[in-house]
């Protein structure tokens, strides 16, 4: 073996040990070399509390002693060495051991696993011509905060399977989701976890493999492919990435080294209760060079459009989910975990500095302030953040009967209060189909008209409502049943004509709401929306405007809660003219009862609601209807 050969210079040591490394891969892990005696692999571990490591792989019969690694003369724990004729796909693992321990692990920075439950990693070197290059000039543009964001999110096992009821792999899903999405409308694909899992029942979320995406589906080139396809076809790729918790599988990170290394060692801090599984130390600087070099790999390596970061609330507080003397407060008595905090801040900074038109997102339930304001103002510097309020208090009242709505109203109104203090996105994820929650669909009151008809008030509530948009696969043709990950969706069911009506009526809503500024140029300004009756609790019935950059028009929404049609409905609004009916949630070709304005109204002059002129209205039963207006 040779040592001489490192990829790593003093300078990546200095950032590595000071936390601000962002590109580790390039130099830990397992890397091809050609020398003189011929080519080989160079392979990196950080294990500091080891005094032998060694690398055991099918090219050397698994001998813990053929192949050792040696540490580093910088004291930086890194253990390194060349090994000639190892092959491109070659199994491997690390043997560590220390005076009280030892044991077998994968390569933390492994390109590709074993498929599980084999748990090996393998050499790999990824070789892929992108041709999206037009595309990545172009991403700021699209994932700008005054322009259209659209969401379909994806489970890769589920999605779709093949006729015998196998996995599709990213290859074959590649031209039928992009095909898929352009159809629907949506603007960008969220991936739920592509990252390596032992446990497909995770989905993804119980990540082992923080730089190879699962073998469950290809090869690294195979999902490179997938994005490119869905970036030629226009369409942006959001990785959900999960920094908040690993599990302790062992083969995997948890006392990787004999030492509580990526985790903390008191369980107090280290130790997950809601998912049986470790907590990154984010105090230890290597730990966040570890997590910032990961979410980096995913923009660099796979031209990942937009990071989702998964569970923040449960990084930002100690006491996240624990009873009194089951954490331990911070240094200044508090609950707030600080080096979260600043993790989150120096993970924002990086994935904006190095990579130009990205748009993280923040999973973050809880009120925590400024979470999508810049870090140079006190923020976390996120992109974007999930409306979770929004989230709960709409689907509670929808689920509600409709002769009861009007004791909920507040659950509708409440959300305008805070809709401008983040960047938010709006969403209905795949955390609301699953755990016995039932379908959107099955949340719905009444007989089957009836609930397709909430279904489709709902979406077109949401479309209206400030904040980009978020749906689960199969929410835009109503699923009838809870989320399985276990089997495809139901996709017969698209070819009933209610849920064909679902799926014309989200085609149609992508389609406004991507062709009109109105409804996403000011989704985070308070100039962006008015309220024309917010009061109306006795209807059911909600009314407001959406106004863009040209303030010379405006979209009037109006949401009818209950399933009486109401004719003669005045509303204010800003100016006269025509009001032209550009979406009517109950139209024949959605399903509906036909109840409608017959295309548009006039406004005349006389003052209602605070505004100049008023239009009467024919308001659908459990419709929503959206009209143009613009100023003479």
């Amino acid at each position: 073996m040779r040592y001489d050969t490192s990829l790593l210079t003093e300078q990546d040591i200095y950032l590595f040990r000071q936390g601000r490394h962002c590109r580790l891969y390039e130099g830990l892990g397992a890397h091809f070399l050609e020398l003189p005696e011929g080519e080989g692999v160079h392979f990196a571990v950080w294990a500091p509390g080891a005094d032998h490591v060694s690398v055991i792989g099918d090219f050397n019969g698994w001998n813990r002693r053929t192949c050792p690694l040696k540490a580093r003369w910088d004291s930086s724990g890194i253990w390194e060495g060349f090994v000639p004729g190892v092959n491109q796909g070659a199994l491997y693992k690390f043997f560590i051991s220390s005076p009280d321990w030892s044991g077998e692990k994968g390569d933390p920075f492994a390109f590709l696993w074993e498929t599980a439950p084999r748990t090996a990693s393998v050499v790999w070197r990824s070789c892929y011509g992108w041709k999206d290059g037009e595309w990545m000039k172009e991403r700021g543009e699209k994932n700008a905060l005054d322009r259209p964001v659209s969401v379909y999110e994806v489970h890769p096992g589920s999605w779709r399977r093949s006729g015998d009821g196998r996995f599709l792999s990213w290859g074959e899903m590649a031209p039928l989701l992009a095909e898929y999405v352009n159809e629907a409308g949506f603007t960008h694909v969220e991936l739920l976890p592509v990252m390596e899992h032992p446990f497909y029942g995770s989905w993804g979320y119980q990540t082992l493999g923080y730089f190879a995406p699962t073998s469950r589906f290809g090869k690294p080139e195979d999902l490179m492919f997938l994005v490119d396809t869905l970036h030629e076809a226009g369409i942006g790729v959001i990785f959900d990435w999960v920094p908040s918790h690993f599990p302790d599988d062992p083969h995997g990170l948890a006392l990787f080294d004999g030492t509580a290394l990526y985790e903390h060692a008191d369980p107090r801090k280290g130790f997950h209760p809601d998912w049986k599984s470790c907590i990154f130390n984010y105090g230890r600087h290597e730990v966040r060079s570890f997590l910032l070099s990961s979410a980096s790999f995913w923009a660099d390596r796979f031209h990942a459009d937009g990071i989702r970061v998964d569970a923040v609330a449960s990084m930002l507080y100690l006491d996240y989910s624990r009873k009194d003397g089951e954490w331990i407060p911070n240094v200044h008595g508090g609950r707030e975990n600080l080096e979260a905090i600043e993790f989150l801040r120096d993970l924002n900074t990086a994935l904006y500095r190095d990579f130009p038109g990205i748009l993280t997102h923040a999973e973050e339930s809880t009120a925590w302030p400024m979470v999508t304001r810049p870090v140079h103002t006190g923020g976390l510097g996120f992109g974007l953040k999930w409306n979770m309020g929004w989230m709960h208090d709409t689907l509670s009242y929808f689920s509600k009967d409709p002769v009861y709505r009007k004791y909920e109203h507040n659950s509708l109104t409440f959300s305008a209060w805070y809709a401008f203090s983040e960047n938010f996105i709006l969403p209905l994820s795949h955390d609301e189909v699953v755990y016995g929650k039932g379908s959107l669909i099955g949340k719905m009151p009444g007989d089957e008209w009836q609930r397709f008809a909430n279904l489709r008030l709902l979406y077109g509530y949401m479309f209206a409502h400030p904040g980009k948009k978020l749906l689960f696969m199969g929410c835009e043709f109503a699923q009838g049943g809870e989320w399985n990950h276990d089997t495809s969706l139901d996709w017969h069911l698209a070819e009933y004509e209610p849920n064909a009506g679902i799926k014309r009526w989200m085609e149609d809503l992508n389609r406004v709401y991507k062709s009109e500024p109105t409804l996403y140029e000011l989704d985070f300004s308070h100039d962006g929306f008015r309220w024309v009756d917010a009061r109306d609790r006795d209807a059911s019935v909600i009314s407001f405007l959406r106004f863009g950059k040209d303030s010379s028009e405006a979209i009037l929404a109006v949401c009818n809660f209950t399933p009486i049609p109401r004719y003669g409905y005045v509303l204010g609004v800003p100016f006269g003219g025509r009001w032209g009916e550009i979406l009517n949630s109950d139209a024949g070709i959605y399903g509906g009862s036909g109840t409608g304005n017959l295309g548009g109204v006039a406004a005349v002059e006389d003052p209602s609601h605070g505004f100049p002129f008023r239009v009467t209205l024919s308001l659908p039963p459990l419709g929503v209807v959206l009209l143009k207006g613009k100023k003479p």
